[in-house]
């Protein structure tokens, strides 16, 4: 089992530090052991106040982990004063840990200052020589090389600059400056950029915590580190794209993004178990019919799951022609983004085919069922590629007050009636459209 140890400090608001390094490497499949340098009495507003523990628990903290357990890779975070940062560095000269991701954490999100400024030097002389890359954002470059950056060949001469004070890679990352989050990875031979579309977004808290940690549990993983930085990149940019509201300042990102895709995807195949062992050919329409699923939060398209090729009729029973995956339809995605932007818990959608008997059994079970009329339509909504739908989910969700269990149309000139069964899972949206067989369809 890999084992990646973070040195660095609690968060008592979960986001970053000690906590978003252990959720992070938890996630991408590593065992993670924990030095506290620091306890900080933190939220998304900010921090309100720091203690650090005595130098001679944090030795103790540190020998008993290495000394038994071991690490693959280590990552530092707020490490407070010089003090605590000769300790650690000593520490891990001693026990020899191969791979070392320093995060230079001076500036809490919210401004407040996390390490000394007589530390910096320390920081410098002391762990840069150990790291196997250093990640500092603009201000922490700056305060490190006492100079201003501003522009992207600034940011690269900085990275030569501090790649002399000894460690093996430097990675500069940009979220402070314009434009894209393009952040520069020099390792005394290439420069490469790493390149995200910058998310407008208050839910930033943890990020640099959380790329250090997903670096260092892929550098303890055995990945090169071009290649983890790359690894990490992703991850936290997903994790930052897909981030939900909490607290009233700058919230979390999302650590568990990974972790919900995979259930998301598993929740589907599940879904589809249950459709093929209830005969439920009955259901679909000469379109096929599909399931999608998305992830909280969903942005767009390529955020909702569902199955490539559709879930076909076969005989009085339905077949899949692959797995799912995201971005697999583009028309059930649309059903669902509307649902969300409605209602963010109705996650789910599924097609079936239209029929009034359908509609009568629904409304017999007490479900909410709401319609649109294509011939509505206006001519402006028709002339948009692809926003029929949204319209049309948007004007149904309008006339019931919510987001309805059953959203129907009658079709018009090319387009098929249909019905659309909404819900939060694709369990219970599986378990509506069964509910609506006739029992003699049922078997």
């Amino acid at each position: 089992m890999d084992r990646i140890l973070t040195i660095a400090g609690s968060d008592s608001g979960g986001g970053a530090g000690i906590q978003a390094d252990l959720k992070t490497i938890t996630v991408l499949g590593a065992y993670g052991l924990s030095v506290l340098t620091a306890l900080t009495a933190q939220n998304t507003l900010g921090v309100t106040a720091v203690h650090r523990p005595p130098l001679d628990f944090l030795e103790a903290q540190l020998e008993a982990v290495l000394s038994d357990i071991g690490a693959d890779a280590a990552k530092t975070g707020m490490l407070a004063d010089a003090e605590v940062i000769r300790i650690v560095a000593a520490k891990l000269r001693q026990y020899r840990v191969p791979n070392l991701v320093v995060d230079p954490v001076m500036i809490s999100k919210g401004g407040d200052a996390l390490l000394a400024p007589e530390a910096c030097q320390a920081l410098m002389e002391e762990m840069l020589p150990l790291a196997t890359v250093v990640t500092p954002n603009l201000p922490e470059a700056e305060t490190m090389l006492g100079r201003k950056i501003a522009t992207q060949n600034e940011m690269v001469e900085a990275a030569r600059a501090l790649k002399a004070k000894g460690p093996r890679a430097v990675l500069m990352k940009g979220g402070h400056a314009l434009g894209p989050a393009t952040d520069i990875f020099f390792d005394g031979e290439r420069v490469q950029e790493f390149t995200a579309p910058r998310i407008d977004t208050p839910n930033t808290h943890g990020t640099g915590c959380t790329l250090s940690a997903a670096i260092a549990a892929y550098l303890g993983q055995g990945r090169p580190v071009i290649e983890a930085v790359g690894l990490a990149k992703v991850f936290i940019s997903e994790a930052i794209r897909l981030a939900q509201p909490l607290g009233h300042g700058h919230g979390p990102v999302y650590h568990f993004v990974l972790l919900e895709k995979d259930r998301v995807l598993k929740s589907l195949l599940e879904a589809f178990d249950l459709l093929a062992r209830s005969e439920a050919g009955e259901l679909v329409p000469e379109v096929q019919t599909n399931i999608g699923y998305a992830l909280p939060g969903a942005r767009g398209q390529e955020d909702v799951a569902a199955f490539p090729g559709r879930i076909v009729r076969l005989g009085a029973g339905v077949a899949r022609v692959a797995e799912p995956c995201f971005g697999a339809s583009h028309h059930v995605a649309n059903i669902i983004l509307t649902a969300m932007a409605a209602d963010p818990r109705m996650r789910a959608a599924m097609n079936i085919r239209f029929g009034d008997d359908i509609l009568a059994r629904a409304r017999q079970r007490d479900l909410v069922v709401a319609g649109f009329d294509r011939t509505k339509e206006p001519a402006e909504v028709k002339a948009r590629e692809g926003s029929s739908l949204e319209w049309g989910i948007g004007e149904a969700i309008r006339q019931a007050g919510r987001v309805p269990d059953l959203i129907f149309d009658r079709g018009d000139v090319g387009k098929e009636p249909m019905i659309r069964v909404l819900g939060r899972d694709p369990a219970a949206v599986v378990a509506k459209a069964l509910s609506l067989l006739d029992e003699r369809d049922a078997g």
